[in-house]
């Protein structure tokens, strides 16, 4: 049943009901409200990859499940504790540039999936590429390449991949 639906039926109850039904019939909708409310699960950052991991292991090295934690709207997974609490202690630090998309699609205008296997650290910050071509471009001139993408982000933040 639709959220509407349920709330319209709650409240033409609680009209029926009285005022004693009215408290209960009031939580109701509160209950209902808030359960509509509760947003998305994040999505999963760098394909479970662990993003500490470029930094500690210079790889890119898959995260497991039992360690995974959430940070601006992206799940990310880790390979251990230790890697977790790393980026829990500095999550700016250790957090891919861009959400995780192609820095280098970002500096034309467009989010795009990236592939977390393929990365360049840059200025000690994490930036991940679509294709092979994206990183050697950047590497070229990464502060122009990063500096683009990031006044791009700001307006293509909360749209989606392509």
């Amino acid at each position: 049943m639709s959220t509407r639906r349920t709330v319209l039926m709650v409240v033409a109850a609680a009209l029926a009901g009285g005022a004693a039904g009215s408290m209960a019939a009031l939580a109701e909708v509160r209950a209902v409200a808030q359960a509509a409310a509760t947003p998305a699960p994040e999505r999963l950052g760098l394909k479970g990859y662990d993003p500490v991991a470029y930094f500690t292991l210079s790889t890119p090295t898959q995260g497991v499940a039992a360690y995974e934690y959430a940070y601006d709207g992206v799940r990310y997974r880790f390979a251990n504790a230790r890697h977790l609490e790393l980026f829990k202690a500095n999550p700016d630090k250790y957090a891919p540039q861009f959400g995780g998309s192609c820095a280098m699609n970002m500096s034309a205008g467009v989010r795009r999936e990236a592939d977390p296997t393929i990365w360049v650290i840059s200025n000690g910050n994490l930036y991940v590429f679509a294709g092979t071509g994206g990183s050697e471009r950047f590497r070229q001139n990464p502060d122009v390449a990063a500096a683009r993408a990031a006044s791009n982000w700001k307006t293509l933040k909360n749209t989606p991949s392509q």
